[in-house]
C-alpha cells in the first residue's frame, strides 16, 4: 500500500498511527533492513525550514512522524489531519518491547555517562530478553569512527540516538550508510526519562496534550525553545492561506 504523507512547511510526515509504525519498523528489524526515523515536533520543523543543511538530514529519513501535538494541530489547520501523534518516547518503548519479544539487539548512543549507565541497567531489568549490543555516552569526537565501527561489528537491530536536535539527525544521516542493517531513531532526552533523572508528564497531562507545558514548568530554561511553537503556528497559517499544501 502506498504511503500517505502530509506536508507541513516542507517536511513530509507519514500519515500513520502508532501500531502501524511499530509494525513497519518491526518488519524492517526482523528482515535485516535499515531504517531512519525522525520523530519531529514543531522545533524540528522550524529548524528544517531555516537550515537547508538540516533539512537534507531530515529528508534522508525513511519516515518522519508527528512527535508533537503542535504538528498534529498544524495538519488540522491545513485541512489534512494526521491519524494521531506518534510520540518518540512511546515509539521507543514499543520497539523495546518488540526487541524483548523477538530477542533482538539494541545499541544506545547519547546522554551523560551516568545517565546512559542507569538507562542501560533499567532496560536490562525491564526487557531481560533483548540484547544490549553496546552503548556510548553523548560526549565524543565527531570524527572518531569507534562508535560506528562498534555498530558495524555488533549489528544491532535498533539504534537509539539521544544527542538532541539537530546533532542526532546529523549523526544518523552521516553514518547510516556505513552499516548494513538496523533502524536508527533520534530520541532526544528519552534516556534521561528511562534513567529516572527526568520525570515524564503525568498521564493526565499527556491526555490533555499539555506535556509540553508540564516540561516548561519543570524546566523554565526551555522557554527559548518554546518560542518555536508560536512561530510554527504562524507559518502553518501562512501555508494554509497561500494554499501550499
Amino acid at each position: 500500500m502506498e504511503d500517505k504523507f502530509v506536508s507541513i512547511l516542507g517536511v513530509n510526515f507519514i500519515n500513520t498511527n502508532m501500531n502501524d509504525m511499530v509494525e513497519r519498523l518491526k518488519e524492517r528489524m526482523q528482515s535485516g533492513q535499515k531504517g531512519f526515523v525522525v520523530t519531529a515536533n514543531p522545533e524540528i520543523v522550524m529548524k528544517a525550514l531555516e537550515d537547508p543543511t538540516y533539512k537534507k538530514y531530515v529528508e534522508k529519513a525513511d519516515y518522519v512522524t508527528a512527535d508533537g501535538i503542535g504538528v498534529v494541530k498544524g495538519a488540522q489547520i491545513l485541512g489534512k489531519p494526521l491519524l494521531e501523534r506518534v510520540a518518540g518516547y512511546d515509539l521507543m518503548r514499543n520497539l523495546l518491547t518488540v526487541l524483548n519479544e523477538k530477542k533482538l539487539k539494541l545499541y544506545m548512543l547519547g546522554a551523560q555517562e551516568e545517565t546512559i549507565e542507569k538507562a542501560v541497567q533499567t532496560i536490562k531489568v525491564e526487557y531481560p530478553d533483548l540484547e544490549i549490543a553496546g552503548y556510548h555516552h553523548g560526549f565524543f569526537k565527531w570524527e572518531d569512527p569507534a562508535i560506528i565501527n562498534e555498530i558495524k561489528e555488533t549489528q544491532p537491530d535498533l539504534i537509539l540516538v539521544a544527542l538532541g536536535m539537530p546533532r542526532q539527525e546529523k549523526w544518523i544521516a552521516e553514518h547510516i550508510d556505513h552499516v548494513e542493517k538496523g533502524v536508527f531513531i533520534g530520541v532526544g532526552g528519552s534516556f534521561d526519562v528511562v534513567a529516572g533523572t527526568v520525570k515524564r508528564a503525568p498521564e493526565v497531562w499527556q491526555k490533555l496534550n499539555l506535556e509540553w507545558f508540564y516540561r516548561l514548568l519543570k524546566q523554565p530554561s526551555r522557554w527559548r525553545r518554546m518560542l518555536a511553537l508560536p512561530h510554527f503556528a504562524l507559518k502553518v497559517v501562512g501555508q494554509k492561506i497561500s494554499g501550499r499544501h
